[in-house]
């Protein structure tokens, strides 16, 4: 089996979901990682799937959702990635205030510098409000405590607030 990346992008409708995943079983696909979320009424997901078909394959089966244009489909090879035997510690990054171009680079650039790795990231405007929350995973060694004051500096820099807590260890 080979492990292929589908993604689906474009005007949310619904059924999108069900679709997907039903033409990836029809080819024998196993999902094994997924993400999906509705940005401002765009439908954006991608799978990681196992399966026999080719990435053409799988793309040419779910062509039909992309007739009237208003969905792009691909698929691609990647790479089996090992399982990182280290892992650090999960924390959750909350940043919040008025909305301003780079919030995200700032602070992605303050954890990047430690070493860490955002492990999941979303961000929603409303109106003037800017929150951004993401998961954050903390190598070990890592000053955690010199880590939250220098997000709190940038955070303070941009005119947010930037907030970083230690979350429950994941069961899966």
């Amino acid at each position: 089996m080979t492990l292929l990346a589908v993604t689906v992008i474009g005007h949310d409708r619904p059924g999108i979901i069900a679709e997907t995943t039903g033409v990836l079983a029809e080819l024998g696909g196993n999902l094994e990682d997924s993400t999906m979320t509705i940005l401002r009424g765009h439908f954006a997901m991608v799978l990681l799937v196992s399966c026999d078909a080719s990435a053409d394959e799988i793309e040419a089966a779910l062509s039909p959702m992309t007739a009237d244009g208003s969905l792009l489909v691909s698929c691609r090879v990647v790479p089996v990635e090992p399982e990182p035997s280290a892992k650090g510690s999960a924390h959750l990054l909350s940043v919040h205030g008025a909305d301003r171009a780079g919030i995200v680079s700032a602070v992605a650039a303050v954890v990047a510098r430690s070493g860490g790795n955002i492990t999941d990231l979303s961000t929603r405007l409303s109106g003037d409000l800017y929150v951004l929350l993401a998961e954050v995973d903390v190598p070990r060694g890592v000053d955690v405590a010199a880590l939250t004051r220098e997000l709190d500096a940038v955070g303070e820099s941009l005119g947010v607030v930037a907030t970083l807590r230690p979350l429950d260890a994941d069961v899966l």
